[in-house]
């Protein structure tokens, strides 16, 4: 993986590689800076990263002093992410497993990805020693609401059930505010914005690479077919005068306190 993340301060398939690259692409935004610098960590402390995938953000994190366990859901990532040196865990974050241990816990891109939010919440509360925080950034209400639409129609023009590859956990800042006000945390910032992406590449490009699980619906002598009546689709949206694509997401990022 290649990213231009750096930071110090005091899903076995096709189809869940294509969405870890989707998920280390973002690493190179500044948002993932911007989460780091929220969690503001201080040397020596033990942190906990849930859905660490290959590990980049652990090892950031370790380099400036901290101790980190990372934990995953993918035995190939957590392999991973252990030959950077670190220690990481596999498992479901749903039913995390840790008694007050870490002074901090982070995730990045990667909790819309669990549809079970109050346990997870639960899970890294129960994670925390008291006065510890949980900081963490993933996609929102809203999130690629004019593609996930577009692929909704065509996919229910073909009689096939776009919700069965869907399955991402996008709420509002309220809704997510009160998941981690039941779990017992003060919530001390949470905020929804929009954050377009640009891409390197066409739409229909972009969705062979990471929109597999959509794809995976349809046999694939008809899967062409259906990437061109999507970009078609999507052109008045996404498409400028340059030739640019650039995709409608949004993102949730928060931070909250163990009292």
């Amino acid at each position: 993986m290649t990213s231009s993340t750096s930071f110090c301060q005091s899903g076995e398939s096709q189809q869940k590689e294509a969405l870890r690259d989707e998920h280390d692409a973002h690493l190179a935004h500044p948002s993932a800076r911007e989460v780091l610098e929220l969690l503001a960590p201080k040397p020596g402390e033990l942190l906990l990263d849930v859905g660490c995938g290959d590990g980049y953000l652990s090892e950031q994190l370790q380099r400036c002093g901290n101790q980190v366990v990372g934990f995953d859901n993918d035995l190939r990532l957590v392999a991973a992410a252990r030959s950077r040196g670190l220690e990481v865990r596999h498992g479901n974050a749903e039913q995390l497993y840790f008694y007050q241990e870490f002074d901090a816990v982070l995730s990045y891109d990667a909790l819309h990805w669990m549809q079970r939010s109050d346990q997870v919440a639960i899970g890294i509360y129960e994670a925390l020693k008291p006065g510890g925080r949980f900081v963490g950034e993933f996609a929102g209400a809203g999130h690629q609401k004019i593609l996930r639409r577009t692929l909704r129609d065509s996919l229910a023009r073909r009689s096939l059930d776009f919700e069965v590859a869907d399955q991402l956990y996008l709420p509002t800042a309220g809704a997510y505010q009160r998941v981690l006000e039941n779990a017992g945390f003060h919530v001390s910032s949470i905020h929804w914005f929009e954050r377009p992406v640009p891409l390197d590449c066409s739409i229909s490009q972009w969705l062979q690479r990471f929109g597999g699980r959509y794809l995976a619906l349809l046999p694939v002598e008809s899967q062409e077919a259906f990437l061109n009546e999507v970009s078609e689709e999507l052109a008045a949206d996404f498409l400028d005068s340059n030739n640019q694509w650039t995709l409608d997401c949004t993102c949730l990022r928060f931070r909250a306190e163990k009292k």
